[in-house]
């Protein structure tokens, strides 16, 4: 379509038309993703070709105190004046030789099994009989866990390897050209000077490898494997068995199959519904604030502020209180004054297929978020520029057409970012969720007892929590994470905020 085709379009055919291009380009949007990401691997993997080439090249060029440091780590450099150096490369080889031999070295023998280790005791019991209790020597999560932290041990201690041998080489090429290595006062200065941001980021790296990394890779690996509550001290790999659960089953009756579709169909809805309501009426309410000739201006926004101050899982029980089922509930209350009759309207009732309190959720959520979109969008309102809305005046347009026209692509233009991640927040939205409805109704059609409410997030809890599936959840938990990435990613280089940064600078 020509441009002057589209701007005599109506903003309903212009969203159309954009949304049609949108779904077109998807096949070539997805293919570039995937191939920057198959680029990012073989790149990857032509620098650890590359590496390991270094290493064979430099053990074959060096000399026989290069090649037994190839054994010995730190040996090239305590002979050629390193010995500080050369001692905590030592020293560092000696700790991991000890740490598997006293401890990771078991766990990783059983790493690729998993099987408990046990053993029976027998214990004398009244009148000279004795009886045979189990008791387990090492159980299959410490296994799995500890089994990782041998092999992310392992993997360190490569780096290390191989820093030795690079610091090796390096030190006998300086000594065959007549030169003194560094010492290690000057490699401290180093990195208190030009390498001063590797010694500010080795602890939280560090930090990260144990408290991040190790627990995310245990709950990834988790997801292939049977762990449940009757696998709960022993368990197996299972391999692909959980991902064929949850896209298995009939589609109908309560099969994982078919929780699962409904359960993310209604996430999306769910996503969707709470971005933009909130978004677009917040804004409109910030417009109407900020409206020349509004008085009060301050109070309006300090009284919705002040409803952020309140913490949200407060305001969600008390909520929860007030449309009870109970004919107490200010509810129903209020209809019976209408109705002039007692009242016990319920929201979670399973009527509708659950559509009422799926929908009582919705507007529920608007209240609670339509006060950060009007924080947020106020101060952005305040810095566009009155000189376009003065010209489009001028030019006659009314309200709806400066709205479509500037106040809406200009919003849009820089709120873009936190839309992509509220819209993935929403869809992790556990709080509304649990504390509203607990994920009902259930109506039994739904496996593991999963309601009408449910959204991925809540029903992994239901599986790790209350059911004690946590193999299953861990693989739900991994879908999760790839549906959430890959659009955040995908929807944010789509936006005109990624394609052109310097627009509205």
């Amino acid at each position: 379509m020509k441009y002057i085709d589209y701007i005599q379009l109506n903003p309903l055919q212009r969203f159309w038309y954009k949304f049609k291009e949108t779904i077109k380009n998807l096949p070539n949007t997805l293919k570039a993703f995937f191939c920057a990401i198959g680029k990012a691997i073989k790149n990857f993997v032509l620098k650890i070709a590359l590496g390991i080439k270094d290493f064979a090249v430099g053990f074959a060029q060096g000399d026989i105190i290069t090649k037994l440091s190839y054994i010995i780590m730190g040996l090239g450099n305590v002979t050629r004046g390193q010995v500080i150096k050369g001692i905590i490369f030592f020293s560092l080889e000696v700790a991991y030789i000890a740490f598997m031999v006293f401890f990771g070295g078991a766990y990783l023998s059983q790493f690729f099994h998993l099987e408990a280790q046990y053993h029976y005791e027998t214990i004398s019991g009244g009148r000279g009989g004795t009886s045979q209790t189990l008791v387990y020597d090492s159980y299959s999560n410490q296994i799995l866990l500890y089994g990782i932290l041998a092999i992310m041990a392992t993997l360190a201690i490569v780096a290390v390897y191989v820093a030795s041998t690079k610091s090796a080489r390096k030190c006998e090429q300086l000594v065959k050209a007549g030169k003194k290595p560094e010492t290690f006062i000057s490699e401290v200065k180093e990195f208190l000077d030009s390498k001063f941001h590797i010694t500010l980021l080795s602890v939280p790296v560090i930090l990260i490898c144990v408290f991040v990394l190790l627990p995310l890779i245990f709950m990834i690996l988790m997801a292939f494997t049977n762990y449940d509550d009757k696998n709960y001290f022993s368990f197996q790999w299972v391999g692909m068995a959980n991902f064929a659960e949850i896209f298995s089953g009939n589609t109908t009756g309560a099969s994982m199959g078919y929780t699962f579709g409904n359960i993310v169909l209604w996430t999306l809805i769910w996503a969707v519904a709470a971005t933009f309501s909130n978004y677009i009426l917040g804004m409109v309410v910030a417009l109407m604030i900020n409206k020349k000739g509004i008085k009060l201006k301050k109070l309006w926004r300090t009284l919705f502020v002040m409803t952020i101050a309140v913490p949200q899982f407060v305001t969600l029980l008390l909520i929860s209180q007030m449309i009870g089922q109970s004919q107490d509930s200010p509810l129903n209350l209020i209809i019976s004054m209408f109705t002039g009759a007692p009242s016990q309207f319920n929201v979670m009732a399973p009527l509708y297929d659950g559509w009422i309190a799926r929908i009582a959720v919705i507007i529920i959520n608007i209240w609670i978020g339509i006060p950060y979109t009007i924080l947020m969008t106020t101060g952005i309102l305040m810095n566009i520029p009155e000189d376009l809305y003065e010209s489009a005046r001028i030019d006659g347009a009314g309200p709806v057409k400066s709205f479509t026209k500037i106040t809406l692509p200009y919003m849009l233009f820089v709120t873009t970012p936190h839309m992509i991640t509220n819209f993935i927040g929403n869809l992790n939205n556990f709080n509304v969720m649990y504390l509203l409805t607990g994920g009902g109704p259930s109506m039994g059609d739904y496996a593991y007892g999963a309601g009408k409410t449910d959204l991925l997030i809540t029903l992994l809890y239901r599986l790790s929590v209350d059911k004690q599936k946590y193999g299953l959840g861990a693989a739900i938990g991994i879908l999760v994470f790839i549906v959430c990435a890959t659009l955040s990613l995908i929807t944010f280089n789509m936006t005109k905020s990624a394609k052109d940064e310097e627009a509205f600078s």
